[in-house]
């Protein structure tokens, strides 16, 4: 699968909620994320515009990763995602412990952990369901993610336009390109200057 997506800041969260109430926005769910970032040992994901993580999703752990960006103006990189079994952890059963190790035996490098509070919304259109977020990053702010799932590569530019569409109907302005984890580190280099 290939996600297709921007990022916007958000300076009022309930004006987007009403918009998208306005326009048939379902509230899927209200979820606390704990991502743990790794990089690779033999190259630098920052370089490769590549992501690995262990996301806790209301404690949950699921493993991602997702691949270099394609080019153009809309995100969109391929992911794979896999929720982590009961047997994934040592001392309380399915918590990411056991693969965490393993990453970091493999010579895996945490980075950075980032952590938000997530309200998913999804709006369902004559393509299909479109993917709405509000996430309160801590140290970040607030923001919102539009996102389409491509199911290969000649789906992307027409979920580009989708995403592109909607956000424009939500007056959602200034995309931010980077992820949280780039801006999380930007934000630490800039304090420890």
């Amino acid at each position: 699968m290939i996600e297709v997506e921007l990022k916007f800041p958000v300076t009022d969260a309930q004006t987007l909620r009403e918009q998208l109430d306005q326009l048939g926005g379902r509230k899927a769910s209200t979820e606390n994320h704990v991502d743990t970032y790794f990089n690779h040992p033999c190259r630098d994901f920052a370089e490769t515009s590549e992501a690995l993580r262990i996301r806790k999703i209301d404690g949950l752990p699921y493993v991602t990763y997702k691949g270099a960006k394609l080019p153009g103006e809309v995100k969109a990189r391929r992911e794979l995602e896999w929720s982590l079994g009961e047997s994934d952890g040592n001392e309380r059963p399915n918590n990411g412990s056991n693969m965490q190790e393993l990453l970091t035996l493999l010579g895996f490098r945490e980075v950075a952990n980032v952590h938000k509070c997530r309200e998913s919304y999804v709006i369902e259109d004559e393509s299909g369901p479109i993917s709405v977020t509000i996430d309160r990053v801590e140290q970040l702010g607030t923001f919102a993610e539009v996102e389409v799932i491509a199911e290969d590569d000649t789906q992307v530019e027409t979920a580009r336009t989708r995403v592109t569409d909607l956000a424009k109907k939500l007056k959602l302005e200034n995309s931010e390109p980077r992820s949280y984890l780039r801006l999380l580190l930007v934000r630490r280099e800039g304090q420890s200057s």
